[in-house]
């Protein structure tokens, strides 16, 4: 895949992923929610319009200048920090909508690092350089929301790790 195919392929992956969010800001209730989908949304809008810059810069110059990509989602080690503090507690309805609107973000997030893995084992330099970072990112991403979706869920497991067993 050429390097400009590559970045409209990841405004793509990156603007569907966002409107996950955007529509589960709008339809859960709870603050913490409704704040959390409108964080990662805001993340996402980011990286959208990163990637159209990098895209004008690519068909103006012919070049991509690297810079450092910013996100405001913290990373695995500060999220497991702050899994000794939640004592939160939802409603039935917004506990449901949030648990649909995390499994179809979890699954488009993994789409997503699927694709900029590909990207940065298939690109030269610059492409591999560019998508490298939105990997950790989206690495990121997967993280806050498995953490998310194990909370609202309540089956025991947190980041995919089995906390008890009754057996």
């Amino acid at each position: 895949m050429e390097l400009e195919e590559s970045i409209k392929t990841a405004i793509v992956y990156e603007k569907k992923i966002r409107d996950i969010y955007l529509e589960g800001g709008r339809k859960v209730k709870d603050d913490y929610g409704r704040s959390f989908f409108q964080a990662m949304s805001a993340d996402e809008q980011r990286h959208v319009d990163y990637l159209e810059y990098k895209l004008d810069q690519w068909r103006n110059t012919g070049k991509i200048v690297p810079e450092r990509l910013q996100t405001s989602i913290p990373s695995r080690k500060a999220i497991q920090k702050e899994v000794q503090k939640i004592t939160r507690q939802m409603k039935g309805e917004d506990r449901g909508i949030k648990q649909q609107q995390l499994v179809r973000a979890l699954k488009v997030e993994m789409e997503t690092s699927d694709f900029y893995r590909r990207m940065v084992a298939e690109l030269s330099n610059e492409g591999r350089d560019l998508f490298a970072r939105f990997l950790e990112i989206e690495e990121s991403h997967i993280e806050a929301v498995q953490f998310e979706l194990d909370y609202v869920s309540s089956t025991g497991y947190w980041f995919n790790i089995k906390e008890f067993d009754m057996e």
